[in-house]
């Protein structure tokens, strides 16, 4: 008995162990919304972009401690031989002197013409700006993901296109060799039939290699290794056509009010006009509270050195004014430069805009093409597969010769090309709308 318990013992490790490898070896299958989220966590621009966030927040955090007060702690040691002035006593004497200054000073900035304050807003501005440009840098790597997506899923069909017309191709050699030993072709027809199947093979080999230049991008973008294994979810056939009623000025004041790289434009403008405030600033005089104390240690003295540091503590508090007079034209042309920044930002801000109008009508426009054309395309990919079937049966009844059935195989093939590339167009343009008024992408 405890034999054969062993035995099942040791087959139950086996089966578990298969079980494992098996799922294990399992590649994933990854979806849309896979690749956007993983893309999102991982991709380096998006991890870049964060850290310029973080930066900033960095650089908030030391603006609003340039309010406080600084404090600093002095020690010195010297040495004098001969007429000179002793350092802690004042007193002018002629003798070898010893002596140590021990001392904390501190000093607060109370008015600086707002220039802290304007600092401190702008590094806000900074920090908002920099999180609206991460959210651009993961919109960007969005529609890239969704266009590669798109391309693999459109190269991955065209193998299946070209391995059945290879398929079909083998097949018809395979007839005309029977035909030419039978006599009742001619030998140019059968070397056709080859040729063909040549031509179909090499397509192959070409939507393959195709294919597997969009698994490389595609793996870049997730930031995948090489030797990670990437298969793609098969989207489904249904197709939804854009509505014609969509009106594409909606689309783009939709797309100027949540699109981040115009709010980001928007805090450029703002973050300009405070640097002119801070600029600005300088003209004005800075008050600054100060204050120390300190003590020290003389030789020329017969008091112990604790005692001393003792006898000679002192403590000084104070105000400092300065008033700026000239300084070679340097706040002049603080505000000037600034004034410019101002311009070109909001110059840029209309460059956006433009931007942005100009991919919403591209979008839009190519949109609305694309469904005419996979109204087109699916049309005449049904007319190409009966005309190409009723072809094959007229070959196989010696109607038709080798290069008129060629030719309709190629208008076929053509025809199925052309229907998926709309199908992929469309699926991509009709995303892209539904992204730029903010709805989220989904397939």
């Amino acid at each position: 008995m405890k034999i054969v318990l062993q035995i099942l013992c040791f087959f139950s490790v086996l089966v578990a162990s298969g079980q494992t490898n098996d799922s294990i070896n399992t590649p994933k299958i990854w979806s849309l919304e896979d690749c956007i989220n993983y893309a999102i966590a991982n991709n380096i621009t998006v991890k870049d972009a964060d850290l310029v966030k973080n930066i900033a927040e960095v650089d908030y955090d030391k603006t609003k401690s340039s309010r406080l007060p600084n404090l600093f702690g002095s020690a010195s040691e010297s040495f004098s031989n001969g007429n000179t002035v002793d350092p802690i006593t004042s007193d002018y004497v002629t003798d070898q002197i010893y002596s140590t200054n021990l001392g904390i000073s501190s000093a607060m900035t109370l008015y600086q013409g707002s220039q802290i304050s304007n600092q401190i807003k702008q590094s806000k501005l900074l920090v908002d700006q920099n999180s609206f440009l991460v959210e651009e840098a993961k919109n960007d790597i969005i529609i890239s993901i969704l266009e590669n997506y798109l391309q693999l899923l459109y190269s991955k069909e065209g193998i299946t296109i070209a391995e059945n017309n290879l398929k079909a191709s083998e097949t018809e050699v395979a007839r005309a060799k029977a035909r030419l030993e039978a006599g009742s072709i001619a030998l140019n027809d059968y070397t056709e039939a080859q040729s063909q199947a040549a031509t179909n093979k090499y397509a192959v080999i070409t939507a393959k290699n195709d294919y597997q230049q969009y698994i490389i991008a595609l793996k870049q973008l997730l930031e995948l290794t090489p030797e990670d294994t990437l298969e793609v979810e098969v989207i489904d056939d249904n197709i939804q056509l854009i509505n014609l009623e969509m009106d594409k000025m909606n689309i783009y004041h939709k797309a100027l009010n949540i699109l981040p790289e115009m709010s980001a434009s928007d805090l450029d403008i703002a973050i300009n006009e405070k640097e002119l405030d801070v600029a600005k600033g300088a003209y004005l005089p800075t008050l600054s509270l100060v204050g120390s104390v300190g003590s020290g240690y003389t030789s020329i003295s017969n008091i112990d050195f604790t005692r001393q540091l003792d006898i000679n503590f002192n403590q000084s508090i104070g105000l400092s004014l300065s008033v700026p007079i000239f300084n070679r034209n340097i706040t002049k042309s603080a505000v000037k430069t600034a004034e410019l920044n101002i311009e070109r930002s909001q110059i840029q801000k209309q460059s956006t805009e433009k931007e942005i109008y100009k991919k919403v009508e591209t979008a839009y426009q190519n949109a609305l093409s694309a469904q005419e054309q996979i109204i087109a395309a699916e049309a005449s990919q049904e007319a190409a597969l009966q005309s190409y079937n009723l072809a094959k049966i007229k070959y196989e009844l010696g109607e038709l010769s080798t290069t008129d059935l060629i030719i309709n195989q190629n208008t076929y093939t053509a025809a199925q090309q052309n229907y998926i590339q709309a199908k992929y167009l469309n699926i991509l343009y009709h995303q892209l709308l539904q992204f730029y008024q903010g709805n989220d992408i989904k397939l």
